[in-house]
């Protein structure tokens, strides 16, 4: 037994010692091991109590669940209830609204479809008054073509002028007071002649339109065009400037002053505007340039200065009947004093025929106030009455 089994770090192990050490080791082990199973034990105890302790909670708890699901239950039944009677409520509120809405969409549709044939009828009158306008502007634009193929050529042209001048002037004046290509004693015929008053020389009037110098200087679109142009603006019309200065102003027979008439007011305006140099040259000519408008207006100042002419040619036969006038008036008043006189006189009469009315009526008024039954048989007597005339 004190045999020695092992060596342990320098220490001699007997086998009992060994024996010994072995048992206490397994005594160890087996407590080791026993507390373990105890400590299992307690602890599946205290999992089994707190499973125990959960089921009862989850019983309860399930039991509140399956108490709150029938009333959940009972409450869902009451909601569907009330939705049913909600949404009954509520289809039958939309098919009101929708046959309202269909009723009004009828209505719209069938303004909508009225003015939709209104706007197409409208649309159709606009037409035809477009239709109307593109024929009268179709004509309008044959007119102008023709205006240019007229204008276009220089006799035609001259016409032209000719005619609007024409126009002007019979408007203004009465036929003695013009003539239209008189003869002159040169021989040279103007386009018109105004009579003037009192055997005055009579005024000149010719028609000139330098359309193609013009024409030149609309369509110029370089410098030297412009100054081609320009020249042959100011040429044409110098020369028109000079033919009437040296045919129509014959002196004693036409007046000193001669017109040079400009059908456009266009070619007028750019005459005015950019060629100072050909109207003051004009005017050193004695050759007035003169546009529709203004030729108008000079013959209205003509018309105006014949009038007066012809008043005064008139004034004596005017101061005679001025004079007779004056006699018939004396003789007016005279008669409207007699019968004034007449009148005064008819009253004077009438103002005595009125007093004695009065007294007549004042007679009746005394013979009625008379009391003629309190003295019976009395005769009234003619002293008694009041007298008077």
């Amino acid at each position: 037994m004190h045999k020695i089994l092992f060596t342990f770090s320098g220490y001699p192990v007997s086998v009992l010692e060994a024996s010994i050490a072995g048992g206490l080791f397994l005594l160890l082990i087996t407590a080791w091991l026993t507390a373990k199973s105890l400590r299992q034990i307690r602890i599946r105890a205290e999992a089994d109590t707190a499973a125990t302790e959960r089921i009862h909670e989850l019983e309860s708890h399930l039991s509140q669940l399956l108490k709150s699901q029938g009333e959940m239950t009972g409450r869902m039944q009451t909601m569907a209830e009330v939705f049913g009677s909600r949404q009954g409520d509520m289809m039958r509120a939309v098919n009101e609204r929708l046959d309202g809405m269909g009723h009004k969409l009828g209505l719209s549709m069938a303004d909508t479809t009225k003015q939709t044939h209104e706007g197409l009828r409208h649309l159709h009158e606009r037409l035809a008054v477009i239709d109307r306008a593109q024929k009268t502007i179709t004509d309008l634009s044959g007119q102008v073509i023709e205006l240019q193929a007229i204008l276009s050529n220089k006799q035609t042209r001259g016409a032209f002028g000719q005619g609007r001048m024409e126009a002007i002037i019979q408007d203004q004046l009465p036929a003695s007071a013009y003539s239209f290509q008189a003869t002159l004693s040169t021989g040279s015929r103007p386009d018109c002649l105004v009579h003037m008053p009192n055997g005055a020389p009579s005024l000149a009037i010719d028609a000139k339109f330098p359309l193609e110098a013009f024409n030149l200087l609309r369509a110029a679109q370089s410098d030297e065009q412009l100054r081609h142009a320009q020249t042959q603006f100011r040429r044409d019309l110098t020369k028109h400037i000079q033919d009437i200065r040296e045919k129509y102003l014959v002196p004693g027979e036409t007046q000193d002053t001669a017109f040079l008439f400009v059908p456009s007011e266009s070619v007028f305006a750019e005459l005015n505007e950019n060629f100072e140099d050909l109207v003051q040259k004009a005017h050193r000519a004695r050759v007035v340039i003169v546009s529709p408008s203004l030729l108008m207006l000079s013959i209205q100042v003509i018309q105006a200065v014949l009038r007066d002419a012809k008043m005064r040619e008139q004034a004596h036969l005017i101061q005679a009947e001025v004079s007779h006038l004056m006699a018939d008036v004396g003789r007016l008043n005279d008669r409207v004093n007699k019968l004034q006189s007449h009148f005064s006189q008819a009253n004077k009469d009438i103002d005595q025929i009125l007093i004695s009315t009065d007294k007549i009526t004042k007679r009746s008024q005394r013979i009625e106030d008379l009391d003629l039954g309190e003295i019976p048989g009395e005769a009234i007597r003619p002293d008694a009455l009041p007298s008077g005339r």
